[in-house]
């Protein structure tokens, strides 16, 4: 019996062919090129999220407002100091009061990257959300500001006025680094302050282009989020806004654009003078 087989598979042709999963892939690609990438077989494709396209205008306007409130300074008031200063500077105490009301109160900080995702994918936010932004680099901002907020794990968005970082009162580049690398969102507030209302051609190079260059040299990041100095802009500034690639841009009060609304998302500066309780109402009757 053995010596018959044998015979048989010495008379008998045998042939083996071995075909690997890529070339086996690449044969059969075509016929599959219909099937969904989720649905092809795990292991030949590493399956890719679909892309969707972004909303337009009127979706990003109907879609509920985020309460996004705006810091300067952050320190106690001095005996030289205006009414109108006070506007801009909020007592350390009143600042520390805030965070921790709106962290027993069940708010959540978002960041404007998921912001832009919101409003123009439509993916989920966290219960009660809310942003908080810092305008000018003051150094409070660094030393008192995140400190505080870090409390409760609080991530906040720093638009960066670039011509003080290093001057006495104002944020360091490493400082500014460092915020970055603890998560929180670095952004641009042009080199001066600068309206960008009043700007020539030859201005947004000096006031958003260097400066976008400069953080990302700090940060290793790209800033893709910018804020209006004085909360001013016009339709010439959103244009160049987005010919420069950002993603949104930042005013304060004032109605949103109609056919730009994420370049021009709403924000409340936090006055020196208000209580919490009275934040909590601005909050609720202005998002």
């Amino acid at each position: 019996m053995k010596n018959f087989l044998q015979t048989v598979l010495q008379k008998t042709r045998v042939v083996i062919t071995i075909v690997s999963l890529p070339a086996f892939y690449a044969a059969c690609n075509s016929a599959s090129s219909n099937i969904p990438v989720q649905a092809r077989v795990e292991g030949f494709v590493k399956a890719e999220p679909a892309i969707l396209p972004l909303a337009d205008a009127a979706t990003v306007l109907q879609r509920a407002q985020v309460p996004i409130l705006c810091y300067h300074q952050i320190r106690d008031w001095s005996a030289s100091d205006s009414k109108t200063a006070k506007d801009y500077i909020v007592p350390v105490n009143n600042f520390r009061e805030q965070m921790k009301l709106l962290a027993d109160s069940g708010y959540h900080t978002i960041l404007p990257g998921q912001l832009y995702d919101y409003l123009l994918k439509g993916t989920s936010l966290p219960s009660r959300p809310i942003m908080i932004s810092f305008d000018d680099s003051r150094l409070e901002q660094y030393s008192i500001a995140s400190q505080e907020m870090k409390k409760y794990g609080y991530k906040g968005v720093y638009f960066i006025m670039t011509v003080s970082l290093g001057r006495p009162g104002y944020m360091t580049k490493e400082q500014v680094k460092q915020l970055s690398d603890e998560g929180n969102t670095i952004g641009s507030h042009t080199w001066d302050h600068g309206n960008v209302k009043t700007y020539q051609p030859e201005d947004w190079e000096k006031q958003v282009d260097k400066p976008a260059q400069q953080l990302e040299k700090i940060t290793g990041k790209r800033p893709e989020y910018f804020a209006y100095p004085f909360g001013l802009w016009n339709k010439n500034a959103i244009e160049q806004i987005k010919q420069r690639g950002y993603k949104a841009a930042f005013q304060l009060s004032a109605k949103q654009d109609q056919d730009n609304a994420q370049f021009t998302i709403r924000r409340i500066i936090v006055p020196g003078q208000w209580s919490t309780h009275t934040l909590f109402k601005w909050m609720r009757l202005n998002f």
